[in-house]
């Protein structure tokens, strides 16, 4: 008796959707172990796009992947918390840059250690993984220099 052939799901070969769960299980494994210090994921993502400087809120949502409002909330806990703080911007007043304090900035040596520690691991597992990169930031660019053109 034959086996009727069937069609592979439109998911499993759409870019997008890869891309998603490629990042959905590779971060779950780094996610837990951000659990396990008692770190939430918003609070690590704001904590490493800070090691690079300070940044406006708008900023800090679009890298984080959080609507502003959201963001808003999660740096409201934060400043509570004493991991970071907001500062007027020096140049242009109506902006408010977010900085690490010096809380945010212990915690984040921590944490960006155990990040490369992770991100090395996955590497060792997909030895692809550094063209891998080359790629998404490549796509990225790309797709923001469109997105830029068009407003």
């Amino acid at each position: 008796m034959e086996t009727p052939q069937t069609e592979p799901r439109f998911v499993d070969d759409y870019l997008l959707s890869l891309l998603a769960r490629a990042s959905h299980v590779v971060s779950a494994e780094f996610h837990e172990r951000l659990r396990s210090r008692g770190v939430s994921v918003p609070v690590w993502r704001v904590l490493a796009t800070l090691s690079g400087g300070p940044e406006t809120v708008t900023v800090l949502a679009e890298a984080c992947l959080l609507q502003q409002p959201t963001m808003t909330k999660v740096l409201d806990r934060m400043e509570r918390a004493g991991l970071v703080t907001r500062l007027q911007d020096a140049r242009d007043r109506r902006l408010v840059r977010v900085h690490l304090a010096p809380k945010g900035e212990a915690m984040l040596g921590d944490l960006l250690s155990a990040a490369r520690a992770h991100e090395a691991e996955v590497v060792a597992r997909h030895p692809d993984a550094a063209a891998i990169k080359d790629l998404l930031r490549s796509l990225i660019s790309r797709q923001a220099r469109r997105q830029r053109m068009r407003a």
